[in-house]
């Protein structure tokens, strides 16, 4: 008991940096989204106007940015829990080439991965001139930058390896002998897979739905390089709402607002998953 007791306080810096930079400004703009601003100025008085602003003028923003953060949610976490289950049981040896090419992906810029894809889907692009030179457009396609699915592929480029990690983790935690023996028993791969991986992936497939859906309804930087005037999500008003006009207190109720949606929807999630493949 000594010895617990004594090492607590290895856990003060930690919690230290965690309720400085975290704990207390969350605290101070939760309590700023329910004050007033006149003339520039915090006015510390108590008041629902800016939820009901954010209502009534945000309402659509927030249903795209939700929308689009699903989507990408949804994709990222499919297409990295392919890549972890083929690192994991079917590459053999070179799964491990796999997963590290997976984590040097991390260390490319976000910033260069954005420029990229801009590159990649401009009207001068890569894929355009492919297209062009196979014959099957006669002239480039505008619409495959500066659109919601320009936000989508970059978006997913940028957050596979956060959703690749976290499946592989958990897919580490999966016995082979019990998966051999079930197919000895006449099992095939899709019911393997269903009754056996899944259940067992369940943490690592909702942290990677977790961190793809919260990254995405947060971004601001990639709707505005390459989403064009019809992809602005919430993040680019929360950032308006903050630089241009100076409205703390609405910008705080804009992203509270999308923070309690975001969590009813991970709740959501997790139910939802829980209720398909069984509790763990």
């Amino acid at each position: 008991m000594r010895a617990a007791g004594g090492s607590d306080w290895k856990l003060w810096p930690a919690s230290a940096a965690l309720a400085l930079f975290f704990v207390l400004p969350l605290g101070y703009f939760l309590v700023v989204s329910f004050w007033r601003l006149r003339s520039y100025k915090l006015v510390p008085t108590f008041t629902l106007d800016n939820y009901a602003l954010v209502f009534a003028e945000y309402s659509g923003a927030l249903a795209f940015t939700l929308a689009l953060a699903l989507v990408v949610a949804a994709v990222s976490t499919v297409l990295g829990f392919a890549i972890a289950y083929m690192a994991r049981f079917r590459a053999g040896r070179w799964g491990q080439v796999i997963l590290f090419v997976v984590l040097v992906t991390l260390f490319g810029g976000y910033l260069v991965k954005i420029f990229a894809w801009k590159t990649i889907l401009g009207t001068n692009g890569v894929l355009n001139n492919a297209l062009m030179a196979l014959g099957i457009v006669s002239e480039p396609v505008s619409a495959l930058l500066y659109s919601p699915l320009a936000v989508v592929i970059t978006l997913v480029h940028f957050l596979l390896p956060f959703t690749v990690l976290p499946i592989y983790g958990s897919l580490r935690g999966v016995a082979d002998t019990p998966l051999a023996a079930a197919r000895d028993l006449g099992a095939g791969n899709m019911r393997v897979l269903r009754d056996m991986v899944l259940p067992q992936c369940q943490a690592g497939i909702f942290a990677a739905f977790a961190i793809a859906f919260l990254i995405s309804v947060g971004d601001y930087v990639t709707p505005r390089l390459v989403g064009g005037p019809d992809s602005t999500m919430v993040g680019n008003f929360v950032e308006s709402q903050f630089v241009n006009r100076l409205n703390a207190p609405v910008g705080s109720a804009l992203s509270y607002t999308m923070l309690a949606i975001s969590m009813v929807v991970l709740f959501g999630f997790r139910a939802g998953l829980r209720a398909m493949l069984g509790p763990r």
